[in-house]
């Protein structure tokens, strides 16, 4: 496990010398296969790249399969709503990180407004849902379709 964690520590240090933010994070497949990720947010720019994203990313495409259950994700530090979210959706089984939400807040990097939203429920965006008459058009087409891939 450690091995892991250190790669992934390395792959964020090595990645704010190449202009991204200081994360990065590995993908292991219970085949012992790994997926790196770095933070590409600003060098992209992409607000979605996160370290865990690009990993879990590289994974999904390697293996060739949505589902990444077995799979560990190591990260430099504690996942965002967004990267857990993500984690959530490939069914990672674990996901093992070093620095928390607080050393990365100590440097600028403050997502506590996040994990609060999440945690007490969205407010700071508007959501609104608006009625319309095709709103279930995509979920019939989903249903009759009969080469879905659930997931």
């Amino acid at each position: 496990m450690t091995d892991h964690l250190q790669r992934a520590i390395d792959l964020a240090v090595g990645n704010v010398a190449d202009g991204g933010g200081p994360f990065g994070a590995v993908v292991v497949a219970p085949s012992g296969k790994e997926f790196t990720g770095v933070n590409r947010v600003t060098a992209i720019p992409d607000p979605t790249a996160h370290a865990e994203v690009q990993a879990i990313r590289a994974a999904a495409v390697g293996l060739g399969t949505h589902d990444l259950t077995g799979c560990i994700l190591y990260t430099s530090c504690e996942p965002c709503p967004m990267c857990l979210g993500a984690a959530l959706w490939a069914r990672v089984s674990t996901v093992v990180f070093a620095a928390d939400r607080h050393d990365a807040a100590a440097v600028g990097f403050d997502d506590a407004a996040f994990h609060t939203e999440v945690a007490e429920g969205v407010t700071a965006l508007e959501c609104a849902r608006e009625p319309h008459p095709e709103a279930l058009a995509p979920f019939q087409a989903w249903e009759r379709f009969e080469e879905r891939i659930n997931y």
